[in-house]
């Protein structure tokens, strides 16, 4: 288990440095250093998978994490997290998440949809908001908050092969499966759109892993 723990730290450490490297140094931005924690952060649910992290080691990590990001917050430790900090919760809420997909789905030997639903949201999330802000020229609102269209369509493009990828991998390849990945990835992206304060790195996660399983067990049932 030690070999475990220690390859899941050394990647979060790497995607740690090289986010605040890129916050501290480079011209890109506190927007693309906060994408880079987003994006390395949320792939380590592959890693956790493929090495077999047992359940209360995925579990403490994330609430480990969480409260890392809670005193990064209030106190600028990490500058890839605290600069959006008072703005969002965004990040908090991606811990909680992680840490109640691998609770719910690890003991169940469902690891599948635990991964599918961090993944909808580390690269759906994570792509539209960069495409969005670089390329968003046509513009909506949603209860105060500005869109774009492009971010809008790279979620869900996004979403629905992330979901393919993993339920075909589980599953194989059938009609039901292909239907279920596009049902997640409309899910996600209206959970994106309308979320606010971050709040979507919570509830996008959860209603992807969830509704997934949901379906899965309906068609296969």
């Amino acid at each position: 288990m030690e070999y475990q723990i220690l390859g899941v730290a050394l990647w979060l450490g790497i995607v740690l440095v090289a986010a605040e490297l890129v916050a501290r140094f480079s011209p890109l931005g506190g927007e693309v250093s906060r994408k880079i924690v987003h994006i390395g952060v949320g792939n380590v649910i592959l890693l956790a998978w493929w090495l077999r992290i047992p359940t209360e080691v995925g579990v403490a990590a994330a609430v480990l994490s969480g409260v890392a990001t809670l005193i990064s917050y209030w106190y600028p430790l990490l500058a890839s997290v605290s600069g959006v900090g008072r703005k969002s919760w965004g990040t908090f809420f991606y811990s909680v998440s992680i840490g109640l997909l691998i609770a719910y789905f690890w003991p169940r030997g469902l690891e599948s949809h635990a991964a599918l639903g961090v993944l909808v949201m580390t690269w759906g999330d994570g792509l539209a908001a960069l495409i969005g802000q670089r390329f968003g020229s046509h513009r909506y609102e949603v209860w105060g908050m500005t869109k774009s269209w492009e971010g809008t369509a790279t979620m869900a493009i996004a979403s629905t092969l992330v979901s393919g990828a993993i339920l075909i991998s589980t599953y194989g390849l059938s009609w039901p499966i292909g239907l279920v990945s596009l049902l997640v990835a409309i899910l996600a992206t209206g959970l994106e759109a309308f979320s606010k304060f971050g709040v979507d790195n919570l509830t996008v996660p959860l209603g992807s892993a969830f509704i997934s399983f949901a379906l899965v067990q309906w068609w296969a049932g």
